[in-house]
């Protein structure tokens, strides 16, 4: 048997050219890890394998057939208890992509002609043993513009977590560079020091510009990653992996548009029939089902096509980056949610966070908090079974910063003050409860407001303030938090130093505390009298 690559990918099972209208092959256990069907070696029944629109399911012998065309990216919807094998980027194998004449000419190289299809195009999975509870490592918009940032992003965020234990997988949810499409192999490289497997999702600043039609803007994409639409099970969840870009904006011609186009609708369609209802499904996208200040970013009709679809699974969660912020998003019956319990959608924050600027940390790399005050980092996500919880890390930080706190630094003792105890709770929403007290007196609970976070505020200003230029660049200017408190500030107290504590609690039930402190000082004209 010949084993070819072609375009980074593994082809299995190649006999001889046939110019049948199916795609045919088999889904078998590698039980030595070679990647070829060998004697003794079964095919393995009831496993789903697409061609991007079609789903079915292969038969009693691991066998499949699907409608043949000539752009086509065949892949296998890995099932729980096994693993695909990864290349030597731990990029996951887990498709053959289908392109005779290879992409069209553009700026940036797509796929090169895979000629004929092969007589069988198998797939191989590993038996793996899968539990139930598991932690996924969600990346949002890397989005380096330069090979410099690129070592930003490998220096701050992926030495980090390089050689990370008990995670299995990774997943990047789109942006993985800024345009320049050249820099998807110093991306692949820099993620692979992460040391796990690693599935990647494609983001508005991914795509081919110099199309006429969306089918075409992920040539070059595919050419590196494989099928810009998958799936895969892991435990008691399905994860289905979407572009939801639509480029040009089908509205106008012009940019882009989140939403999906009818055959991606399709096969969101075909995959969910096979998969439990009592499962989590967890839909992974880059641009988010709805953006802040209500802007019209995602065709309307699309998520209501996506919610219908959803509306026998009573455990769902989405995740989208895009936007250089995080949010909690909760779809009710309001906004077309077919269910009783509302959808969450989790807007994570990115590990570029506010594009790479702000001042320059001790290693050099910019802070780059986000225009909410939201620090850059990269999300956990907890599963166990169908149940979920979050964590977010802070890049840089200890795992227990999850707040920051503003409050002034001195305040006249006696007097009213419209100066405030402000924190920012990365992962909150407005369902939380936040307490806090002074000086371990009772605990009284913080005011839910949407504003600008000071604390972001003054980092930001700091910039323009400065007589002399500061290294790094200036940061965004701020917009207005999702998850910030504000306390009122005790001042009828004694002189002197007082403590902060704040307690957090969010949605997973998780409890979060940190500290501050404010002086009291005797008013100046009483102290001149």
């Amino acid at each position: 048997m010949i084993k070819h690559i072609i375009s980074g990918v593994c082809l299995l099972g190649i006999f001889s050219v046939s110019a049948q209208n199916l795609a045919v092959g088999t889904v078998f256990e590698d039980s030595n890890q070679n990647g070829e069907m060998d004697s003794g070696e079964k095919g393995i029944e009831k496993v789903a394998v697409t061609n991007g629109k079609e789903v079915v399911l292969t038969n009693s012998k691991g066998k499949y057939e699907l409608p043949l065309s000539k752009d086509m990216i065949i892949s296998v919807i890995k099932p729980s208890g096994y693993r695909v094998a990864t290349n030597t980027d731990n990029l996951p194998q887990f498709f053959y992509i289908h392109k005779p004449e290879g992409s069209p000419k553009l700026k940036f190289p797509g796929v090169k002609s895979t000629g004929e299809i092969p007589k069988s195009v198998d797939f191989a999975l590993i038996p793996s043993e899968e539990k139930e509870d598991f932690t996924a490592l969600i990346f949002g918009d890397p989005q380096p513009y330069t090979q410099e940032e690129v070592d930003y992003f490998a220096d701050g965020i992926v030495a980090e977590v390089e050689g990370i234990e008990n995670v299995p997988f990774g997943l990047s949810l789109g942006d993985l560079v800024g345009n320049d499409l050249d820099l998807f192999n110093p991306y692949i490289k820099a993620v692979k020091n992460v040391g796990i497997s690693w599935y990647n999702l494609l983001g508005n600043h991914d795509i081919n510009f110099d199309v006429e039609n969306d089918t075409l803007s992920d040539e070059t994409y595919e050419a590196h990653f494989g099928p810009a639409n998958y799936a895969f099970n892991y435990g008691k969840v399905h994860f289905l992996v979407l572009d939801d870009v639509l480029y040009p904006d089908p509205r106008d011609g012009k940019g882009y548009l989140g939403g999906f186009r009818e055959d991606q609708l399709q096969f969101i369609e075909n995959d969910l029939k096979h998969v439990p209802k009592d499962h989590l499904i967890v839909i992974a996208l880059h641009i988010p089902l709805s953006e802040p200040d209500g802007r019209d970013t995602f065709r309307d009709e699309d998520r209501d096509r996506l919610f219908q679809l959803l509306e026998d699974f009573p455990n769902t969660l989405s995740l989208s980056a895009h936007t250089h912020i995080q949010r909690q998003g909760f779809f009710g019956k309001e906004e077309g949610w077919q269910q009783d319990n509302s959808h969450h959608h989790y807007n994570v924050g990115t590990t570029s966070g506010d594009w790479y600027s702000g001042k320059l940390d001790e290693n050099n790399v910019p802070i780059s908090t986000m225009r909410d005050g939201t620090p850059k980092g990269y999300a956990f996500i907890n599963f166990n079974g169908n149940d979920y919880n979050i964590d977010y890390k802070v890049a840089g930080k200890p795992a227990d910063y999850q707040m920051e706190v503003f409050a002034p630094k001195v305040v006249a003792k006696g007097r009213r003050t419209k100066a405030g105890i402000y924190v920012n709770f990365f992962m909150g929403t407005e369902d939380d409860e936040v307490l806090y007290r002074i000086d371990e007196w009772e605990w009284k609970e913080m005011q839910y407001i949407e504003d600008y976070d000071p604390s972001y505020v003054e980092m930001v200003y700091e910039w323009d303030l400065a007589e002399e230029l500061m290294p790094g660049r200036r940061s965004s200017n701020p917009i207005r938090s999702e998850h910030l408190w504000r306390g009122s500030i005790p001042t009828k107290l004694e002189t002197g130093e007082h403590d902060i504590e704040i307690k957090a609690t969010d949605m997973f039930g998780k409890t979060h505390t940190t500290r501050s402190s404010y002086r009291l000082a005797e008013p100046l004209e009483e102290v001149i009298n």
